[in-house]
């Protein structure tokens, strides 16, 4: 895969090559025509509107602990390189190099839909997960607000969700999720990958720092809600050293649980990675990607159920090992309370006959 001349300010991609369905495939080069001082073309975000028929994903992966998820985006800004939601983007003949943190999607119908599927006769109610692909608290969901207009739907119904970022944004909705999360109807997870905040800013350009994301943990916990912290993905060479670090300001951050993903470079990620390494860490790169295959047989990844999350042999063992230890002697190794689906019901909507003897 070729790269640009110059990376756009703010993104961690630094290419935007075909996607593997596309009939013609593209990629930049330098022509000699280039001003080496000439500073990189800004790259502008587009949100454009998606007609979605359903927003209730559903699942039966066995490693992932949900059955259905809800993801009121496509595409992802934070610009994370190792973004394992990239390859979904080449479905809609985009890239996933730069065209999946600069164009995105987004359901501006994904509360009524939504309401609609929990209001059917059948439906029985299980933990719906918010952002197991893309993040639910993009930038733009400030001014959108389709995750928040979802949580509204999931509160009057009293149902039970989980949730995932890393941006400090989920504050903002903490008059839902707090109540929510006391009546044991919702938790929270905060990912965490790094403390560093200039390895943060090349490798996750536009999510919050480290410290505003610990600072959501403590504002999530003391709101009473569940949080635990994601130490993911764990980059051997990069960011396995910090493991300790990561999930002791967890724990003083009021966090009660702690978990971890091992690098998953499936399909584009892996040109994608390997070309950001070079870029960004040019001095780390050939280390990097020898530990990681160490993890992955041999391999830049497997996909193998049970192994694709935690890879394998010595330096996964060796990561499993001092992630066990630093949870237990950091109390985040308590289990979560159940969320409670017997709480769920359909709220009465205006029309609906009401009890004549009310």
């Amino acid at each position: 895969m070729s790269k640009p001349s110059t990376t756009p300010r703010g993104r961690g991609a630094t290419s935007n090559a075909s996607g593997r369905f596309e009939s013609l495939a593209r990629e930049a080069f330098d022509d000699g025509w280039n001003d080496d001082d000439a500073s990189p073309t800004p790259l502008r975000t587009t949100v454009t509107a998606e007609k979605a028929r359903t927003i209730i994903t559903r699942n039966d992966s066995p490693d992932i602990g949900f059955d259905r998820s809800i993801n009121p985006y496509r595409g992802c800004e934070h610009g994370c390189i190792y973004c394992y939601a990239r390859p979904a983007h080449a479905y809609m003949g985009l890239s996933p190099g730069l065209d999946f943190e600069s164009r995105l999607f987004f359901k501006p119908d994904a509360a009524r839909l939504l309401e609609g599927e929990l209001a059917k006769r059948f439906y029985r109610p299980a933990t719906i997960h918010i952002g197991g692909n893309t993040d639910p608290y993009q930038p733009q969901e400030r001014t959108l607000r389709v995750t928040r207009q979802v949580l509204e739907v999931l509160s009057a119904f009293r149902h039970p969700l989980s949730i995932i970022t890393k941006s400090a944004l989920i504050a903002r909705d903490l008059d839902i999720l707090g109540p929510m999360g006391e009546a044991g109807l919702a938790r929270a997870a905060v990912s965490i990958t790094t403390l560093d905040r200039k390895l943060a800013r090349i490798m996750e350009p536009r999510a919050a720092t480290p410290q505003r994301r610990l600072a959501a943990v403590r504002s999530l916990s003391d709101a009473g809600v569940p949080t635990i912290v994601m130490f993911a993905p764990v980059i051997p060479g990069l960011n396995d050293a910090e493991l300790e670090a990561v999930l002791s300001a967890a724990a003083a951050a009021g966090a009660m649980g702690a978990g971890y993903v091992a690098l998953r470079l499936p399909l584009e990620i892996k040109d994608l990675f390997h070309d950001w390494l070079k870029t960004s860490l040019p001095d780390r790169a050939a280390r990097v990607m020898s530990l990681v295959r160490q993890m992955r047989g041999g391999r830049d990844y497997d996909p193998q159920w049970g192994k694709r999350m935690k890879g394998e042999g010595p330096i996964a063992e060796l990561v499993a090992a001092r992630f066990k230890i630093a949870r237990r002697r950091l109390g985040l190794d308590r289990t979560p309370p159940p969320l409670d689906v017997s709480q769920f019901r359909v709220p009465a909507r205006a029309g609906d006959q009401i009890d004549l003897f009310a």
